[in-house]
């Protein structure tokens, strides 16, 4: 199965099952499309009545390179795996990540926020107790095998509410990884209204990644995310954010953000975050019920596809500049081709991956915390629905109708299932807006690795031109 497209002058082919990319010229472009359906000397001909420019002889040349790609396995390959699926509710029970809701309380009240501001659908706030943590973490090594890198994320409402727990138990982590032959990264998603230094420095020291939430440019933020007492948070976040991402050199976190109906001009959002000097970012699209004001709705599309095109475009121009930055939905490996088992695991919720609430519960993930239908058991008693994980074990791209001829597949794995069950009924379904982003995405990146490549060509071409020659000893 191949994908072709052209974006921001580049003809690219994806050959989906290999994950090789080829970037072509329009001869090419168009012969691969004639491939399949016509013989050699009928493409030759419908060729150049598109093209009279163009000799037979060029064309069969470029015809020959095209069979070279097929017989070496860069084009038109099969799938070897969709035919040796195997039971996948065979595989080992192995944890090796848990979302820990340290907190069921917030001091924002983000009208978009699928946790009811941080509740979880419970009717009042609830802090996680040191001892429901540090429980949640001794399961999390009981039920890791042999894994020994094991991730906690401390989430909420807002973590840093609960702070003093978040430290006890990273402590108490570190005191239990030689024991167990186990090393934990933590990481913590916050809103900044709390942060100072002393979190600051922690953080440094311990997290190995932080998020930090922030939806780009002001009005847009402060619309969306405004304080309980319905101020602004936007100027007290800012230069506390600026100032946590320096303190990490500009690494090893996220200034993650939320577009929704309101600013379907969100590449300004991403490049107003770029110019205030944030290196890693992350602005994704709201998910919403369909009767929210500000929810993304499928006549949204073309604008938003026109928009990630204007930020890959422009991502390309800052390349190799100081205004370079990294935006987290264009980060995409090309290196070693899809990744099989992403293919068949997905994201690994409801079976790698886990959420515990304060009270110590267990679901398949954060987004469907509160849902009891989803309930998985306890961080004492392990999971006991043993027939909701092996569901979740089966969630893969080859057990979604949807996702069986979709181009992008290998590089979401089939998507989010909580998405897939809020819209479709079912976690084996799909997100229809989600996955026509998704997509736009995918062809946006490779875009720019194509892009990034040709000019780091040149660069190194120029570099080689001007070092001055070498004299004789």
């Amino acid at each position: 199965m191949i994908h072709q497209y052209k974006n921001n002058g580049y003809n690219i082919v994806m050959d989906i099952d290999s994950g090789a990319i080829h970037v072509v010229d329009d001869i090419t472009y168009d012969l691969i499309a004639l491939y399949s359906e016509h013989k050699k000397s009928e493409i030759a001909d419908l060729l150049q009545e598109k093209y009279p420019n163009a000799t037979k002889a060029e064309i069969f040349e470029a015809y020959d390179e095209v069979q070279g790609l097929v017989d070496d396995g860069a084009l038109f390959t099969n799938d070897i795996y969709k035919d040796k699926v195997e039971d996948f509710t065979k595989r080992p029970n192995v944890v090796k990540a848990l979302c820990l809701h340290i907190a069921h309380d917030c001091n924002l009240s983000c009208k978009y926020c699928f946790a009811e501001e941080g509740m979880y659908h419970g009717k009042k706030a609830e802090l996680m107790s040191y001892e429901v943590g540090k429980q949640a973490l001794d399961f999390l090594i009981a039920n890791s095998g042999n894994r020994v890198n094991l991730e906690v994320d401390f989430f909420g409402g807002e973590p840093t509410m609960n702070w003093d727990v978040v430290k006890q138990l990273v402590q108490y982590g570190r005191s239990q990884e030689a024991a167990h032959n186990k090393k934990f990264r933590f990481t913590l998603t916050t809103n900044g209204l709390l942060l100072n230094d002393e979190i600051m420095e922690f953080c440094n020291k311990e997290m190995g990644n932080v998020v930090l939430s922030i939806d780009g440019r002001k009005e847009v933020n402060d619309m969306m995310r405004p304080t309980r007492n319905g101020k602004s948070a936007y100027d007290i976040i800012l230069p506390k954010f600026k100032k946590f991402a320096d303190s990490r050199n500009q690494d090893k976190y996220y200034a993650r953000g939320t577009f929704t109906h309101y600013n379907l001009d969100f590449s300004q959002d991403v490049l107003r975050l770029a110019d205030e000097g944030f290196k890693q970012i992350s602005v994704e699209p709201v998910v919403a019920p369909n009767d929210a004001d500000y929810a993304l709705r499928e006549e949204d599309l073309p604008t938003l596809f026109a928009e990630y095109d204007k930020l890959a475009a422009e991502m390309v121009k800052r390349h190799n500049t100081d205004k370079e930055f990294n935006f987290f939905h264009f980060m995409i490996d090309l290196e070693g081709g899809p990744c099989v088992y992403k293919r068949l695991s997905g994201c690994g919720s409801g079976t790698e991956y886990l959420a515990v609430t304060p009270s110590g519960e267990l679901y398949p993930c954060h987004q469907f915390v509160g849902n009891t239908e989803f309930l998985m058991g306890d961080v004492w008693h392990g999971v006991k629905n043993e027939a909701l994980r092996d569901e979740f074990k089966c969630c893969n791209v080859y057990a979604k109708p949807a996702c069986r001829d979709c181009f992008a597949r290998f590089y979401c794995s089939g998507g989010c299932q909580a998405n897939a069950y809020n819209f479709d009924g079912d976690i084996k379904g799909n997100y229809k807006i989600g996955c026509e982003l998704q997509r736009k995405r995918v062809e946006c990146a490779i875009m720019i690795k194509a892009a990034e490549a040709e000019m780091d060509e040149e660069a190194d071409s120029d570099n080689t031109l001007a070092q001055p020659e070498k004299l004789p000893c």
